[in-house]
């Protein structure tokens, strides 16, 4: 199962988090050809990368220069531009449930409502570009899971659209307390500064389990903060595969309610709404109720630092009163990794599975297959069919070759 860690010795923000995603291989090209599918003004922004050094260490530099005026946008106007945008469905997804969290912590810091929020320095393009590449970067790169390490957080002050205000800025508390996120003192015996920028707290509450995982390590990408600091001013991100493979503690909690008086064509948008928010996965079983009332259970399974968004998003969503809550104590995995197939109508992604070391299934990811049928007009399950034998030919030959590598294009 390919997992990542962040290390965040000195914080993060939107391009360092970016910085370690190039620096541990996600090509510049492709973060370049995925805000180009935002169709932001092109004139308007320039993106690259550069290795330099932050005291003995080497590091990738994100360098985003924008020329754009402070935008306000809503939460409606980032989300119709991720929408409309040419880009795999998690990408969009998780690039709207992460501006959805810092819509939630500005509008309580404000007194409003996520709505009626005008992002100031979240809704300019560079942290569009930050968040919407970061998100795209770790579906490039297969990560499956992400951890991290506590936040770093210091006193003082910085200026912001609203004038001066005490760090850690109230968004970035906002955000790591309604994630439950464990932190510590900023570094260097807590200099004062920011070291968690709103951004970089939204992408880690949004896409990080918190705590150290076991891990074999395959690589390291070093990501480089823009301060110049007595310590080095950097994030890393620990890339390999998840070790264990017996039952482990899994920081997870399963969602549930019974509905009997809602119109089933809203449930569709509520499953939408749920893995926007999070949500592992989503499922809704049929059940009778007091009275042999038909009903249906829908539930549920995501980390715990999301609980509160996914019961917010059952709350609100459904005619639901209430939300239970069962907490998983830990679970059962086999080892997953990403390959990719070559087919006669393109390539496309697929998940081994592996018991004991041993690969024993192959899976097409279904979100390729139908692009792929879409693009060349053909039905679904031609495409499938054919995606389903290129997998178990490469099953049999793993299997009869197991020193075999399974893919070309492992880290």
């Amino acid at each position: 199962m390919p997992i990542a860690y962040l290390d965040l010795p000195s914080g993060i923000s939107g391009d360092m988090f970016l910085g370690c995603l190039l620096d541990a291989g996600f090509p510049l090209d492709a973060l370049r050809s995925t805000i180009a599918a935002l169709k932001l003004p092109a004139a308007e922004y320039a993106i690259d990368a550069h290795a330099i050094m932050k005291g003995p260490l080497r590091a990738t530099l994100a360098d985003i220069q924008t020329s754009e005026a402070h935008a306000h946008r809503h939460l409606a106007d980032i989300a119709a531009i991720i929408s409309a945008a040419d880009l795999p469905d998690p990408i969009k997804r998780n690039a709207i449930a992460t501006f959805e969290r810092l819509a939630r912590a500005e509008a309580k810091v404000h007194n409003t409502t996520p709505d009626k929020i005008h992002f100031h320095e979240v809704g300019a393009m560079d942290a569009i570009i930050d968040i919407v590449g970061a998100c795209a970067g770790i579906h490039h790169l297969a990560i499956e899971k992400l951890f991290a390490s506590p936040l770093p957080l210091s006193p003082g002050w910085t200026n912001s659209q609203h004038g001066q205000i005490p760090l850690p800025a109230p968004a970035t508390l906002e955000l790591l307390a309604e994630a439950h996120a464990p932190t510590r003192p900023g570094p260097a015996n807590n200099t004062p500064g920011e070291w968690v920028t709103p951004t970089g707290a939204a992408l880690v509450c949004q896409l990080a389990t918190f705590g150290q995982p076991p891990m074999t390590l395959q690589r390291i990408g070093t990501g480089a903060g823009r301060k110049n600091t007595p310590w080095p001013n950097i994030a890393r991100l620990w890339l390999g595969a998840a070790t264990a493979t017996s039952p482990h503690a899994a920081n997870l909690v399963q969602l549930e309610t019974n509905i009997d008086d809602m119109n089933p064509q809203l449930y569709a948008a509520v499953s939408d709404k749920l893995f926007a928010a999070g949500a592992k996965d989503v499922w809704f079983t049929p059940i009778h109720m007091k009275k042999n009332r038909p009903a249906v259970l829908l539930a549920a399974l995501g980390s715990a630092g999301d609980e509160p968004t996914l019961a917010q998003v059952m709350l609100e969503e459904t005619t639901t009163l209430g939300v239970r809550v069962h907490p998983i104590e830990h679970r059962h995995e086999a080892a997953r990794e990403l390959i990719t197939l070559d087919t006669p109508h393109g390539k496309i992604r697929a998940k081994i599975k592996s018991l004991h070391g041993r690969p024993t299934a192959i899976t097409p990811e279904y979100d390729d297959v139908a692009a792929l049928a879409a693009h060349h007009r053909l039905p679904v399950k031609q495409v499938l069919d054919v995606a389903v034998a290129a997998a178990h030919q490469r099953l049999q030959e793993l299997q009869t070759s197991p020193a075999a590598p399974t893919s070309s294009d492992q880290p």
